[in-house]
């Protein structure tokens, strides 16, 4: 086993080298512009780009033609809804989305709100969820976008995209559904899903940095959008600019392993992250799973270990790559929106550890992170004062803090 080791798949996944391997060509011999129709250079490239396409429609059950490349998802999430809402704002102005999207949907749904779009973000229950019938209730007659993600990123609930996507058709509205965490790791159908546009990325499934995709279904309905980036007219209008040959070929490899190997990789990781949860939670008190305890994404854990603070757990186990629920901002250290957004109190939250498991990681390291994790939160347990009142039995809410 080498240190150190690499927990944190949900924030980007080493480049599997088959697919380095494909792309390998397209950056020197292969290295013609796509869009350049009158040479073989430019033949070469875009036969290769629209390879990519079908590997990748093939993984999403999609017309390769449905199919705009972005720089990365966070790109695509801006695009279906910006370019939803200027489209359709003669239809109505009113959005739905959840509380706890990735930024990328929440920060692009405040800028719209500030440009008069109202929008409604709907709460989840504790296990993370979004209430199908919180969305029904939701939607009025200027109601033009429902946006919920496929899996949250934090904690791996996994939502009820179908039954959403299937209120959203009744009502003739379109559904945008964040899928970069879910794609590659759980099979993912977008006709039976009712997904009329969906956000995904190559860097979270083994492929490239620099390259994601917005799905945009062509019929049943037709979803149009405004363009963001304007030029010489490349991916439908929807998107311009010189495409990126050797990532789309790296794209489109990875989602072509993906679907061969994810029955088997994702029972193998859902074990291995099993085996990760029953050794910790098995060996420590006062330790609580976050998310749903079955409806969650094979290669994700997110635990909160009471009285430990996130940051200081995981300076004490550095050799372990891991994320914790907080965020640094400006000034403070705010603890995770989504944490609260399950109703976890904020001391909890700032207790949470994020273990996100991948394609490389071997029970070895699991064997090795659980002797770690457990080893550290009982070595910063002894130095808290707080863990040793509550062993004690004193009730922390009720103390009466001396202020100086």
């Amino acid at each position: 086993m080498k240190l150190p080791i690499y927990l944190d798949n949900h924030s980007t996944s080493p480049c599997d080298p088959r697919v380095v391997e494909a792309m390998l060509p397209y950056f020197t011999e292969k290295f013609g512009n796509a869009a350049s129709r009158n040479h073989s250079f430019g033949w070469e490239a875009e036969e290769a780009v629209e390879q990519g396409r079908k590997q990748i429609a093939q993984l999403i059950h999609a017309d390769p033609k449905e199919l705009i490349f972005t720089s990365g998802a966070t790109e695509s999430d801006n695009l279906a809804l910006k370019g939803i809402v200027e489209m359709y704002r003669e239809k109505g102005d009113h959005i739905i989305t959840s509380a706890t999207e990735h930024r990328a949907v929440i920060d692009t749904a405040k800028s719209l709100e500030k440009k008069g779009i109202s929008v409604t973000f709907l709460p989840v229950d504790k296990t993370g969820r979004v209430s199908p019938d919180d969305i029904k209730n939701a939607i009025t007659d200027k109601t033009i976008l429902i946006s919920v993600m496929l899996a949250n990123n934090e904690i791996g609930t996994i939502n009820p995209v179908r039954e959403i996507g299937k209120i959203a058709k009744e009502k003739g509205i379109i559904f945008h559904c964040d899928a970069t965490q879910g794609v590659g790791k759980i099979p993912v159908n977008v006709q039976e899903m009712g997904i009329d546009l969906m956000s995904f990325s190559a860097h979270k499934i083994y492929g490239p940095k620099g390259i994601g995709a917005l799905y945009v279904r062509r019929k049943a309905p037709r979803v149009r959008l405004e363009p963001m980036v304007h030029g010489g007219g490349h991916e439908r209008g929807m998107r311009s600019g010189t495409l990126p040959v050797p990532l789309i070929v790296g794209f489109g490899k990875a989602c072509e392993l993906c679907e061969q190997e994810m029955p088997t990789e994702s029972v193998r990781m859902a074990k291995m992250r099993d085996r990760l949860q029953n050794g910790i939670m098995g060996a420590m008190e006062e330790v609580y799973l976050n998310g749903h305890p079955t409806e969650r994404l094979p290669n994700n854990l997110n635990i909160s270990f009471a009285y430990v603070e996130g940051e200081a757990l995981l300076m004490g186990v550095k050799e372990i790559a891991l994320s914790s629920g907080s965020a640094c901002t400006s000034a403070t250290l705010e603890p995770s929106y989504v944490l609260r957004a399950l109703g976890v109190g904020s001391d909890l939250a700032h207790s949470s550890i994020r273990f996100g498991l991948g394609r490389f990681n071997t029970d070895v390291e699991i064997e090795y992170t659980i002797d770690r994790m457990v080893k550290a939160v009982n070595h910063l347990r002894e130095m808290s004062p707080l863990y040793e009142m509550a062993k004690e039995g004193i009730d922390l809410k009720t103390v009466q803090w001396a202020t100086h």
